[in-house]
């Protein structure tokens, strides 16, 4: 019987970090470079075997394809032949995403919808495409109402982590875990994809191929179908994905070798999702509970990792605040002053301040970062005290 796997990566990085980190940490933002540039690169002469599934926020991609950017780190990635090599749609699998990579749940649901529009409309333009098939909710948070949201997008699927899957049709263990699924919400339904969490997290600090073939024939041993076992981690961050030594690399140590089997044995074979589900559709429903992915001691069931402190929740509160008041604008403006270009000017500009204040590393780092939320917001708020002022003022 074959295995079928899934392998997933989510890129991202802040707005503005790796420009900051190459005037503070130029290593750092070197070993960022490099494990991105390394991806298709390990890859070349397998594009018979290699499929990768990769979700690039839209800031990352903002940042990747800017041409101050690239002229900057030009001796280090060429990253707009970075961008070109991930259009391969032999090796590369492309997701939607959050522009700014939100936590989707924690914030307004109008604010939702400009996240996924925005990332659709960059992703759009630098990948030649219309059409993504899959989405990867940022930080894998996710909560049932994203399905209508999702499916106006044209999405097919949902990544979803194992910890959140509850079954209605009855099922087994491994068909829960090892199967498409559908879920609804209200008229609406999606196909949902689950990540093995187990799977996952030694994917991410380093395993062995043999580990890792055997892990999966325990885990899918009573399959009387043929499973899709999907591993999802980030792809450019800890020492796994960037240790530059082909001794201690994602791709060296464990990819690479996993293709060569998949070439002489039809056991544990690399699939797109899509081709999957063409193949073998979806089985039984679900229901997925609200939480996230899990992030060093962080379960993610109840968003701790960016709601544990006050400082944390007060900075969500005011997110909410602000962004009903732009919204409320935007309304009032497109009713009432359609046509005035100054009005709309200052609108939008606020509303972008708050998106990107909702980025999910503004509030995963403790209280770290709080600040940058508020800088946003602040200027938000006084672009939003402009909008009642006279023109000319």
């Amino acid at each position: 019987m074959t295995t079928y796997h899934a392998l997933v990566l989510n890129l991202h990085q802040p707005p503005g970090n790796l420009e900051h980190l190459l005037e503070h940490s130029p290593w750092e933002a070197k070993e960022i470079l490099l494990a991105l540039d390394r991806i298709p690169r390990s890859l070349w002469g397998w594009a018979d075997v290699a499929r990768v599934h990769l979700s690039l926020s839209g800031t990352l991609l903002e940042t990747l394809s800017s041409p101050d950017f690239q002229s900057r780190v030009y001796a280090i990635a060429d990253c707009g032949s970075l961008l070109w090599h991930f259009q391969n749609e032999r090796l590369f699998s492309l997701l939607g995403t959050g522009y700014y990579h939100p936590v989707l749940p924690l914030i307004p649901e109008p604010d939702r919808q400009e996240q996924v529009r925005r990332w659709r409309g960059i992703a759009s333009h630098l990948f030649w495409r219309e059409h993504f098939g899959g989405f990867w909710p940022p930080e894998m948070g996710f909560s049932m109402e994203l399905i209508p949201l999702l499916k106006r997008h044209g999405y097919r699927y949902v990544l979803v982590d194992s910890a959140y899957v509850e079954p209605i049709t009855p099922m087994s263990w491994p068909e829960l875990r090892y199967r498409p699924h559908i879920a609804r919400y209200g008229d609406e339904e999606i196909a949902v994809v689950v990540r093995d969490r187990e799977l996952s997290d030694a994917q991410e600090s380093g395993m062995e191929l043999s580990w890792f073939r055997r892990e999966v024939a325990a885990r899918t041993r009573h399959c009387h179908f043929e499973p899709l076992v999907t591993t999802a981690t980030d792809g450019d961050n800890g020492g796994w994905f960037r240790n530059l030594s082909e001794e201690a690399n994602f791709w060296t140590v464990l990819y690479r070798p996993l293709l060569e089997g998949a070439r002489s044995a039809q056991d544990l074979v690399p699939t797109f999702i899509d081709d999957y589900l063409d193949s073998h559709g979806v089985h039984g429903e679900v229901r997925i509970r609200t939480g996230a992915w899990n992030t060093g001691w962080h379960h993610g069931g109840d968003f701790t990792q960016w709601t544990g402190s006050q400082a944390q929740r007060d900075a969500l509160e005011r997110i909410g605040v602000l962004s009903r008041r732009v919204h409320e604008l935007h309304c009032a403006i497109g009713e009432c002053q359609g046509h005035d270009s100054r009005l709309r000017g200052l609108a939008q500009e606020a509303l972008w301040r708050i998106l990107r204040a909702e980025t999910s590393c503004n509030l995963y780092w403790g209280e770290a970062w709080v600040p940058r939320v508020h800088a946003d917001l602040d200027a938000a708020e006084a672009l939003l005290g402009h909008l009642a002022a006279p023109a000319g003022t």
